[in-house]
């Protein structure tokens, strides 16, 4: 029986995606998937890098994936920082907890673009494609 390749391959990522993470093995891991996908990837190690990306550089950034719980800020916070200056940026949210724990305790609100750690490139890519395609306020 012969398979489709194409049908079974993720198509590439087109775009630039600004990676918060503040575990620095996550954040190397998650770059290197984002960068075979295709992606342009800036990944600071905390939310005020994140900002001043955002604030004095004027390259493009289509989604912001970054995790739930980090030191001084966290990510809803971020992203609301974000959106000021760049609104109708995509979001993606990653966190280690599921999105039951998350959204039950009142980190993020239900129906926001969530990934569990850990994700595989295949379940990032397809997330970031829905965030990029559908911003949330």
């Amino acid at each position: 029986m012969e398979t489709d390749k194409e049908t079974d391959a993720t198509p590439p990522g087109g775009g630039t995606i600004l990676l918060v993470e503040d575990d620095e093995n996550v954040r190397r891991m998650a770059a290197q998937m984002l960068k075979i996908l295709g992606y342009a990837v800036f990944a600071p190690p905390s939310p005020q890098e994140a900002l001043a990306i955002c604030r004095e550089g004027d390259q493009p950034i289509d989604c912001v994936v970054t995790d739930v719980i980090m030191p001084g800020m966290s990510g809803k916070e971020l992203v609301e920082a974000i959106r000021v200056l760049r609104p109708g940026i995509g979001a993606l949210y990653m966190s280690g907890y599921t999105s039951d724990v998350i959204a039950h305790h009142g980190v993020l609100d239900e129906g926001v673009p969530f990934i569990q750690k850990p994700f595989d490139m295949s379940a990032i890519h397809k997330k970031i494609q829905e965030a990029m395609k559908s911003p949330t306020p």
